[in-house]
């Protein structure tokens, strides 16, 4: 592709890091909804400025806020833009960071503090889903909390948690490298092929169940097991979002009075609290990026997310090489 050229307002970026997102996949696949070929694509990308913008100067480390809202829909003029009726994201809707140099307004870029690894600083647009996920979830310290799902997203929805103060947290997944690494965070690894989740649970939990649920895999299991598992008056937490519609034991939701809610993306102020955030989990932030790939050899990232050997998490597409 031709060099990218800067509009009024844009700061020239050289990329350093750009994280592969579960979005990306479909876009991959052909099924995103929206994202078109040509594209460059990637929304999760940490970069150098090129040149100095009018806050930003040349050497600084930033990330952008990959969020596009319409600014007139009811969401947007209520202060929910990252709702917006018609939300549309860099890397999706516009050229976005899987390249080597980009092109983006300076409004949206946020400067990572210097102390920050690189490796750690490319995971702030995914940490700003669960710092999100977290504000409306329901969650109060000491809490007891399952994540369903050892991704990018569950892995640091259980980070976020742990630095919250949850009392316990349990996470669960089918792919043993993954609950092999929440085990070395900290966490309680379950594989639901061969254990059973809600009794693991409940026999910790005085049969009472958790007091927070978030589902971050996607899975027609957990969404049905979701009500069981989680206690009298506790709080669920849609993170993943389901592709198709999938079982939910309603009756549950009644009887037991419990809090479902969904969660999307993130807000302008979370994203930035995302960024200061990665100075205090730096080292659990590292560990979640379990793969770098070379920009040159970066289109076998799909086959290695496929593949369960390889035991990835978050991959990160090293854009100077």
């Amino acid at each position: 592709m031709a060099e990218p050229v800067r509009k009024s307002g844009e700061v020239m970026l050289d990329v350093k890091y750009c994280g592969v997102c579960g979005s990306d996949i479909g876009i991959y696949l052909g099924t995103h909804p929206r994202a078109k070929a040509p594209l460059v694509f990637g929304h999760e990308f940490l970069a150098v400025a090129a040149e100095d913008g009018k806050k930003i100067k040349k050497g600084d480390r930033v990330v952008p806020y990959p969020l596009i809202s319409c600014g007139k829909c009811l969401a947007c003029r209520s202060g929910n833009g990252h709702v917006c009726n018609t939300l549309g994201l860099i890397g999706i809707d516009s050229d976005g960071g899987m390249c080597e140099r980009a092109c983006i307004s300076e409004d949206v870029l946020f400067k990572i503090p210097d102390s920050v690894s690189d490796r750690a600083a490319v995971t702030a647009e995914p940490l700003a889903v669960l710092v999100h996920a977290l504000a409306i979830s329901g969650f109060k310290h000491l809490d007891t909390a399952v994540v369903t799902g050892a991704g990018p997203i569950g892995m640091l929805c259980a980070i976020v948690l742990k630095h919250a103060g949850a009392s316990n947290i349990f996470v669960s997944d089918i792919a043993d490298k993954r609950l092999d690494l929440a085990r070395k965070l900290g966490f309680t690894p379950v594989n639901p092929a061969n254990e059973d989740l809600e009794k693991i649970v409940k026999e910790a939990t005085a049969g009472e169940g958790a007091d927070v649920f978030f589902e971050c895999s996607g899975a027609p299991s957990a969404a049905m097991q979701m009500t069981d598992i989680t206690r009298v008056r506790g709080h669920i937490c849609m993170v993943a979002v389901h592709k198709a519609p999938h079982e939910v034991n309603l009756r549950d939701l009644n009887f037991k009075e419990q809090t479902l809610v969904g969660s999307r993306v993130y807000t302008k102020e979370e994203f930035g609290q995302a960024v200061g955030l990665t100075a205090a989990l730096e080292d659990e932030l590292e560990e979640v990026v379990t793969h770098v790939v070379p920009l040159s050899e970066s289109a076998k990232v799909f086959d290695m997310i496929a593949d369960p050997a390889c035991g990835t998490v978050k991959i990160a597409v090293d854009c100077r090489q």
